[in-house]
């Protein structure tokens, strides 16, 4: 990894994700990003709502926030650490999955929870990144697994 000093920012709202990310409704999976520390570490936030469309069959009178949808919020999340620590004003145009792996969901998230995706680096290489992620409801580890994204034109 490369050597050089860390860039933080606080917060990243959702105008500056929809300027980073090309994900839209119904599948940007992160409403902020908060406590990026360069490429090494962040916190994504999802808000889970009741109005969501995957409530209507995930499930119908037990509605549950699909785990394959907590892996792409933890995707998004590393996909804005990685692009905005790149500190370029003409961003790659898509963030790419490279890998899951070590997936475990833990206990179940629903409407009225917020999710938080740690994310933390693991390795680099190019454009590139792994990543070890935790999503957390109150504290509590719902899912983890470590994921790899790449960037590209």
């Amino acid at each position: 990894m490369e050597s050089q000093a860390p860039i933080t920012l606080e917060s990243v709202d959702i105008a500056t994700i929809l300027k980073t990310l090309p994900h839209r409704f119904p599948f940007l999976l992160i409403d902020r990003v908060i406590n990026i520390r360069s490429d090494f570490s962040g916190i994504g936030i999802k808000n889970v709502s009741i109005n969501e469309p995957q409530f209507q069959g995930h499930f119908p009178g037990r509605p549950i926030y699909p785990g394959v949808l907590m892996i792409e919020g933890m995707a998004q999340t590393a996909g804005i650490i990685g692009m905005l620590s790149t500190g370029e004003t003409e961003r790659p145009t898509a963030v790419y999955f490279l890998t899951i792996d070590n997936c475990k969901f833990r206990k179940p998230a629903g409407p009225g929870d917020t999710i938080e995706y740690h994310m933390s680096l693991a390795n680099r290489k190019r454009a590139m990144w792994w990543f070890h992620g935790e999503a957390k409801v109150n504290g509590v580890t719902v899912a983890e697994a470590d994921v790899g994204a790449m960037l590209a034109d």
